[in-house]
């Protein structure tokens, strides 16, 4: 069984795990040691015990509240799922190539174009 030597609020603890689980129990350790720095940073030297419970009370009552924050994103999630799929709506979209759009835009000026002289002609011809 591996030994692990952890640091949690400037003290050296050396524990014990299953093989293979070594990271696991250095993340747990930093976590512990941040919330026993912050610990003795605001209220200075603690006893051992003192500084280890009051660190891990300090840790559950995160892990309390993000438990908390779980359950109401579960809960609107399930409420999400459970809603009907929308109707699907039907867009339709244009698909008219930039060159057609450029020939016809040209022949509507020649039909114009076209249109003026027959009106000019008629008009000279009464």
């Amino acid at each position: 069984m591996p030994q692990v030597e952890i640091l949690i609020g400037g003290r050296s603890f050396e524990v014990a795990c299953q093989e293979g689980e070594e990271s696991y129990l250095v993340s747990a350790a930093n976590m512990l040691d941040a919330e026993a720095t912050a610990l003795s940073e605001q209220i200075g030297r603690v006893p051992e015990a003192r500084m280890l419970l009051m660190s891990g009370l300090m840790l559950a009552d995160k892990t309390a509240a993000l438990e908390e924050k779980l359950r109401i994103a579960e809960a609107r999630l399930r409420a999400f799922e459970e809603q009907p799929a929308p109707e699907p709506t039907r867009i339709e979209v244009p698909v008219v190539p930039h060159e057609v759009m450029e020939m016809l835009a040209e022949l509507a000026a020649q039909a114009e174009a076209l249109a003026d002289t027959v009106d000019e002609k008629a008009g000279s011809a009464r």
